[in-house]
């Protein structure tokens, strides 16, 4: 058959056929039919839907549809197509106010789904995303293993709550650039391994219950963190570089966080973190919990001072079994001022002299790396580094940058 009726014969079935038809062929065969005309362009154009959303689970006459509705029509999405597709949802939720709210979802290569929700107005910025583990297989999105949200904001909550609370096999779950998202609360999800979680500037509190979760990022300001049954954390980075936030540093509620990453083997730290908890006289030899498994450890700030240096000999008493040392200067980054702490858990560590310091920071006997990234040669950083090179007798590479 001709090239041009075959195309007219295509161009004469149904969408939802051709569409099938395009899915057939391997990808970049598919992808290179874009070309041949805007017929084929427009195959590879996002679905387009317009909807009322009540956010309410029932839908009352002269309403929108319910957020039930709104959960088959994505499904319908998802398991109409075997290639890659869009699929942009335009939702105007009916709140009194009618605000619009766009969300764009697309399947990749690997069977993924990435979902970006957009809102064309200002909304309040309290809210809060709750995904509790409701195992129903008949669900839309119980199959999705990587979930990556962007923007989820009040608008966005509960339709975000409801589509995916039922991710029974979700193993990577990352929320970015979430600015109007003040709480997050995962729990029994039994095959999460991964958690990211950064450029969310409102974060205040994070509840996990996570207990095959292997690797833990979170990028902003400190909130408040409750992590429970994460058994099999391996890895964890602790990004503090915007500060406490809206919290006042309290031992009481940071110490059980330590104390919930205590059996990592990789950890990456904030030293001002570390710093506060020595002005408040923590001494982390004396703590209930050590470091015992850790290995790597990386330590940022954007600078190397006296607290910051003794602060970090005392954390390295907890860290037996350290095997690498990593300390990332970026000058970039804000500098975090020091609390007026009016009590203290024992005598401030950081009134030690130097002499004093070393002394009692412990022999580094299983260290054999360190790196020290962005060093400028000042007093405090060739004392740290003499702290090092005096307590690791046994390295085998020392790396400056």
């Amino acid at each position: 058959m001709e090239e041009g009726k075959l195309e007219d014969l295509i161009s004469s079935l149904p969408l939802e056929i051709q569409r099938r038809v395009v899915s057939l062929l391997p990808l970049k065969e598919a992808v290179r039919t874009s070309i041949l005309s805007t017929f084929w362009r427009s195959l590879w154009s996002p679905v387009q839907l317009s909807l009322d959303f009540d956010p309410n689970p029932v839908n009352h006459e002269g309403s929108g549809p319910s957020g039930q509705e709104i959960e088959q029509v994505m499904g319908m999405f998802l398991k109409s197509f075997a290639c890659p597709e869009k699929l942009e949802l335009n939702l105007k939720v009916l709140n009194n106010i009618i605000e619009e709210l766009i969300v764009k979802a697309t399947k990749g290569i690997e069977q993924e789904l990435h979902v970006e929700f957009l809102e064309t107005q200002n909304v309040p910025s309290i809210t809060s995303l709750c995904l509790h583990n409701n195992p129903t297989q008949n669900a839309s999105f119980f199959g999705v293993k990587l979930l990556h949200l962007r923007s989820v904001t009040n608008l966005s909550k509960p339709l975000v709550s409801m589509l995916f609370s039922n991710c029974n096999v979700l193993e990577s779950l990352r929320l970015e650039k979430c600015r109007g998202l003040e709480s997050l609360e995962v729990e029994t999800h039994n095959s999460l391994q991964r958690l990211v979680v950064e450029e969310c500037s409102g974060m205040a509190a994070i509840v996990i219950s996570a207990p095959n979760l292997i690797s833990f990022e979170y990028h902003g300001a400190l909130p408040q963190m409750e992590i429970k049954k994460t058994v099999s954390l391996v890895n964890v980075v602790l990004d503090l570089r915007d500060g406490p936030g809206r919290n006042e540093l309290d031992c009481q509620d940071v110490l059980p966080i330590l104390a919930s990453f205590k059996d990592v083997e990789v950890l990456t730290i904030s030293s001002w973190l570390l710093e506060w908890l020595c002005l408040a006289g923590v001494i982390f030899g004396r703590l209930e919990f050590k470091f015992n498994e850790l290995k790597e450890l990386t330590c940022t700030d954007s600078i190397i001072s006296k607290d910051k240096r003794d602060s970090l000999a005392c954390f390295l008493n907890s860290c037996p079994s350290l095997t690498k040392l990593s300390i990332e200067i970026e000058s970039k980054l804000d500098l975090i001022p020091n609390p007026c702490f009016h009590q203290y858990w024992h005598e401030p560590h950081l009134w030690m002299d130097f002499t004093t310091v070393k002394s009692n920071t412990s022999d580094l006997k299983q260290l054999r790396s360190v790196e020290l990234e962005g060093f400028t040669g000042k007093e405090d950083e060739l004392l740290l580094m003499d702290l090092i090179l005096e307590k690791a007798t046994r390295l085998n590479s020392f790396t400056l940058v």
